[in-house]
């Protein structure tokens, strides 16, 4: 079946990369025109995306979605409109593509440097969300990529109403169309197909849920840029700050639940036990946060239940945390580098000393110094926008935005040097 599948998706392959070839011979203001027309056509017709993506959520409210499902699918003129100004916004960006940059001269006389270019043929397999097809068509045609998009079955015909408006806009501004093509098949095994079209695609990088995601990274023979999962802690040392521990633990829990960037654990030094344990767990208590408590803590949380194993290494994305006392930085890190994601890990302390210790010795894609784990994210960062996050150990880590889809080439320039 996959061999079908394949025959059948292999004509999208070949025009994505013809169409990928064609964009690297054109101006950044091109590339840039289509992203406003592409906002434009969304906003000219959004009545037409909003009649696709009713279907949707009928669909899915007959399947039984639950509450926060439906609210990730709808799309409000609101909603829209804030793609719209996302593509706007990517078009804005400085362009990474043909960057020249660490240019130097080497005895012999030539100039030996880089040069950033794209990545290529990039699919983009993800779920519920349709505001990703926007944001994933703006970033990758920015970054001088083509793009394949397969999005969940729940939010097909969302997801084919944007394409097909982006797709206009794209030839409106004279870019081939085929740098955004959609898969409109909702069948399993056109992902699996996808994962097998090495020959056509350069990167695959998917959004959505652990099984997702991790059937992807069994199933790929193409690099993946992505992340499992974000458990993600918050470290209160011996030398915290008070009223910032407390600030930074409850946005990094209570901010927003069910993102891969919320905090799913707190570690919290012996020394402070005394003075920051209760208040810091009685004030997630008081936003309806469950605490799983290590042996040490329970007995001093009132309404705590106990922690397992199996919680230090969870990703609850709910109202639940885990709590461990530990002996000090080194036992943190320890603990961090076993149970971590390596996502997004936090400490709040004022020794400078601990500090850099921390962010020398913590492994993940972003760790960070007083400061609440929900600032990772690529807007955050000052990325204009992110395709996703990664916890790779080759080519990019952490949130990936345009320069995070293209790569380094070498270049060479000379006067007609050649080698002895």
């Amino acid at each position: 079946m996959t061999e079908q599948w394949h025959t059948l998706l292999r004509p999208l392959g070949e025009r994505a990369r013809n169409a990928q070839r064609r964009l690297l011979s054109m101006e950044a203001g091109a590339k840039n025109q289509a992203l406003v027309w592409m906002a434009e056509f969304l906003r000219r017709d959004q009545d037409n995306i909003q009649r696709a993506n009713r279907k949707d959520l009928r669909t899915a409210e007959q399947g039984g979605r639950d509450a926060a499902f439906l609210d990730r699918l709808r799309l409000d003129e609101a909603r829209i409109e804030a793609m719209a100004k996302g593509l706007e916004e990517i078009a804005a960006l400085p362009d990474p593509v043909g960057e020249i940059h660490d240019l130097r001269f080497r005895p012999s006389g030539i100039q030996v440097g880089k040069m950033r270019m794209p990545l290529g043929v990039i699919a983009m397999i993800y779920e519920s969300r349709p505001n990703v097809t926007a944001d994933a068509a703006g970033l990758c045609v920015k970054s001088g990529n083509a793009v394949i998009l397969r999005g969940g079955s729940e939010s097909l015909h969302s997801n084919q109403a944007i394409a097909e408006r982006l797709r206009a806009a794209l030839g409106k501004a004279g870019l081939p169309l085929d740098l955004v093509q959609y898969v409109p098949h909702p069948d399993r095994e056109a992902v699996g197909a996808l994962l097998q079209m090495e020959e056509y695609i350069d990167v695959v990088i998917p959004r959505g849920g652990k099984g997702l995601l991790s059937r992807i990274r069994e199933e790929s023979r193409i690099p993946v840029i992505m992340h499992l999962d974000g458990n993600c802690h918050v470290y209160v040392d011996a030398d915290a700050d008070p009223q910032k521990a407390l600030r930074i633990v409850l946005n990094a829990k209570t901010q927003r639940l069910g993102t891969c960037n919320t905090a799913e654990s707190l570690l919290i030094d012996r020394a402070r036990m005394d003075d920051l344990l209760l208040p810091i767990c009685q004030a997630l208590q008081e936003k309806g946060v469950e605490i799983r408590a290590c042996s040490e803590s329970l007995p001093r949380i009132p309404g705590a239940l106990a922690a397992s194993e199996e919680d230090w290494g969870t990703e609850y994305l709910a109202a639940i945390l885990s709590v461990k006392i530990v002996a000090g930085l080194d036992e943190a890190i320890a603990h961090i580098n076993r149970y971590g994601s390596q996502h997004t890990e936090a400490i709040v302390t004022e020794n400078y000393s601990h500090a850099r210790r921390f962010l020398r010795e913590v492994d993940a894609s972003s760790v960070m110094v007083n400061a609440s784990t929900r600032f990772a994210d690529g807007f955050e960062y000052g990325l204009g926008a992110e395709i996703g996050i990664s916890t790779n150990r080759l080519h990019v880590r952490g949130p990936v935005g345009l320069e995070g889809l293209t790569l380094d080439k070498w270049i060479v320039l000379g006067d007609g040097q050649i080698r002895n």
